[in-house]
């Protein structure tokens, strides 16, 4: 059986999780308190950080090689475009919302309400309150980010192309894991509603918006698929 170890709140191990149910691959999620650095974590993956994969003997480590590990092992259900252009693009925003994103929306946002740990990341308790200053600069920027979306959205079927791929597993696990906080602005721009509407319904996403983390209830809106 396979398993992937992350945290319910990190986009990178959404990703993975979402990745692994639209490919239609059975894999146990399996919760792993990676600060807690246990050994026999450690031993499987020295970085000490979530996703990591583990099929059998093998193991993949990191939301950049998951999908390399996935597309070569298990073609039938291809989640990169078939086009090499579309290919580039998809890699392109890929990276653009695991890394981007991440920098300049969930972690001034989602890391100021939610332990940080539970989002995927290493750092420590928080000292004091929020961050008045990061959360604004969060606000103004996811402003943007659904501006993009809205507009690749509107353009395209999906947001690489003609069919849905890592792009917009990437997109939807960022956008699910602030939207647990309600910090999703979805008024803003409606064609990017729509789009992550679409993708919020389907079957891979059922259980995300079933987990919740302990102490952080979610946004009343988050697990509503019509809202």
């Amino acid at each position: 059986m396979r398993e992937l170890y992350h945290q319910s709140l990190s986009p990178a191990a959404r990703a993975a999780r979402l990745a692994l149910a639209e490919k239609k691959l059975d894999a146990v999620a399996v919760p792993e308190r990676f600060w807690d650095r246990r050994p026999e974590f450690i031993a499987m993956n020295p970085s000490g950080a979530v996703p990591l994969l583990r099929d059998g003997e093998v193991l993949v480590n990191g939301v950049f090689h998951i999908p390399e590990y996935l597309e070569e092992t298990y073609p039938e259900i291809p989640l990169w475009p078939a086009d090499p252009a579309w290919r580039r693009e998809a890699r392109r925003l890929y990276d653009w919302f695991l890394v981007t994103f991440q920098a300049e929306v969930t972690e001034p946002l989602l890391m100021q309400k939610v332990h940080p740990r539970y989002c995927g990341s290493p750092l420590g308790p928080r000292v004091g309150g929020p961050d008045i200053n990061a959360i604004r600069g969060g606000m103004e920027a996811v402003r943007r980010h659904l501006d993009f979306i809205g507009h690749l959205a509107d353009t395209r079927r999906w947001l690489a192309g003609d069919t849905l791929s890592y792009a917009d597993l990437a997109a939807a696990a960022q956008l699910s894991a602030v939207d647990y906080a309600g910090d999703v602005p979805w008024s803003h721009n409606e064609q990017a509603k729509t789009w992550y509407m679409r993708i919020k319904s389907r079957p891979s996403f059922r259980p995300l918006l079933a987990e919740t983390v302990p102490g952080v209830p979610p946004a009343r809106h988050y697990a509503v698929l019509d809202f």
